[in-house]
């Protein structure tokens, strides 16, 4: 004997099939782009265009009626890192074109020959004439390249106006699509500025903090990575300790 209440289960499971999972691959992907540009939105160039293909995602998920939720958090973090980078490159380049180099003039004393005292004799018929010394002429030190004088402006605007790191500075320092000097020349700007790198991580930390409210270990990490900041571990470490004081 059938029972009656399965035959009307089954009917209005035969009548009303279940629906099939709708795809999520491009809302899951406009998610996971958008938190990778989150945590690189402060990189010139290269977070605004990781930050825009977040947004694309999530807008061609939208259009296929994929997760929401996903979409719209991929735009959002998409947008915010898009935005932080922009503002980061127009900033940079605003402080390039307002630092002005600074030259540096080696004076160098001129080599004075002293003068001999002349010796007179006590007896006015014989006088001793004085000799005189030759003084060697102190070498000269070496020139500087104009383009080391450059590259030390550069890295002292950087470090002074955006508060980067030591090897942010040469990186930028000699990146094609920065200050474009040569290795050498980076590389003696940032050994010859004196710059409180410390400060610097710390200054980061600060606005990683009010303007963005991450967490301190999130703030060590993008202070440490080689995708962010570049301070060094003791750097960061610094910064961390003194991010509350």
């Amino acid at each position: 004997m059938t029972d009656p209440n399965y035959s009307a289960v089954a009917t209005a499971t035969a009548q009303h099939p279940p629906l099939p999972k709708k795809p999520i691959g491009l809302a899951l992907a406009a998610l996971i782009v958008g938190i990778g540009a989150f945590l690189v939105g402060l990189v010139p160039v290269f977070g605004a265009l990781v930050g825009i293909v977040a947004v694309v995602l999530g807008i061609l998920a939208l259009r296929k009626q994929q997760s929401k939720g996903m979409a719209v958090t991929g735009i959002i973090l998409g947008g915010v890192a898009a935005l932080a980078s922009i503002i980061m490159t127009l900033g940079i380049g605003a402080a390039v074109n307002n630092a002005s180099v600074d030259t540096t003039t080696v004076a160098i004393a001129p080599s004075v020959t002293p003068t001999p005292q002349e010796t007179t004799s006590p007896d006015p018929v014989e006088t001793t004439e004085p000799v005189e010394e030759t003084q060697a002429p102190e070498p000269e030190a070496p020139a500087v390249p104009v383009e080391y004088i450059s590259a030390l402006a550069k890295a002292a605007s950087y470090s002074e106006l955006m508060n980067m790191s030591k090897a942010g500075i040469y990186d930028q320092l000699t990146s094609e699509y920065g200050e474009q000097f040569s290795p050498e020349a980076a590389q003696y700007a940032v050994d010859t500025y004196q710059g409180d790198w410390n400060a610097n991580a710390l200054a980061k930390a600060k606005s990683y903090q009010e303007q963005m409210s991450m967490s301190p270990a999130a703030i060590r990490d993008q202070l440490t990575s080689e995708y962010g900041e570049k301070f060094t571990a003791e750097e960061a470490d610094y910064a961390i300790q003194n991010l509350n004081g």
